[in-house]
């Protein structure tokens, strides 16, 4: 489960590392979480996840604060929740997570990137059921048999811990995020490499060397839409 996932983030924090788009979206995931409810991080549990995650992208505190203070003042832009799901070459499966202002907008704008890049657009549920909601948290200087004690030891139960690329990698329902989290804390750990709500496939798949190119350029063109927060796939990255 969930196998090269430090890899894959590191691939991508450094290409997005290049732009400023990922820290717009990041202003854009806050502020939503933020109007849901309190933009207090301690009593609005969406927003923390969140806050979370951009903490280990290295997001500047100052595009937080604006989004913070957006949803604080009178900030009333209105943004949908929307999920897409697909089809890449070679069989891949592509889940598509989008905060929009304009649903009509991001629609055909994910269909044209499938359509052009050798995939095509599912109907709901087509690629979901292979996939399932887990949280990720990823901590270094532990061992997997430390970190499996320290979490046995705080009653916290997970599906998984295994070591990936220098680091300790927690799997888990997402339900126990800030469980995990608050065992890591109390443990003296307040650092992470990975801390992320995300979408695992049940099973990874390998594509064709001829196919790589194509399935990359897909990719790619979906995470570099604006309304685009996420983007989880099933191909073996290896």
């Amino acid at each position: 489960m969930g196998r090269k996932w430090n890899n894959i983030k590191e691939k991508k924090a450094s290409k997005d590392a290049n732009t400023s788009k990922v820290y717009a979206k990041f202003g854009v995931e806050i502020y939503v979480a933020a109007k849901k409810g309190e933009p207090d991080p301690e009593s609005n549990r969406a927003l923390k996840v969140v806050l979370e995650r951009a903490k280990t992208y290295n997001v500047p505190k100052a595009i937080i604060d604006r989004a913070l203070d957006k949803a604080k003042g009178s900030g009333d832009e209105t943004y949908v929740e929307l999920r897409y799901e697909g089809f890449g070459p070679s069989g891949s499966m592509i889940i598509i997570d989008a905060l929009t202002n304009n649903v009509n907008r991001t629609a055909p704008l994910v269909r044209s990137a499938f359509s052009k890049n050798g995939g095509n657009m599912g109907v709901s549920g087509s690629v979901t059921y292979m996939f399932e909601p887990t949280a990720v948290i990823g901590v270094e200087g532990k061992t997997a048999d430390e970190v499996m004690e320290l979490l046995i030891e705080a009653d916290v139960d997970v599906r998984d811990v295994l070591e990936e690329d220098e680091a300790v990698i927690v799997y888990a329902e997402p339900d126990q995020f800030h469980t995990v989290q608050e065992a890591f804390r109390t443990a003296g750990i307040t650092e992470f490499t990975v801390a992320e709500l995300t979408m695992l496939p049940q099973n990874y798949v390998s594509i064709p060397e001829d196919a790589e190119a194509q399935f990359e350029k897909l990719i790619d063109a979906l995470e570099e839409l604006d309304d685009v927060q996420q983007v989880y796939h099933n191909v073996d990255s290896e």
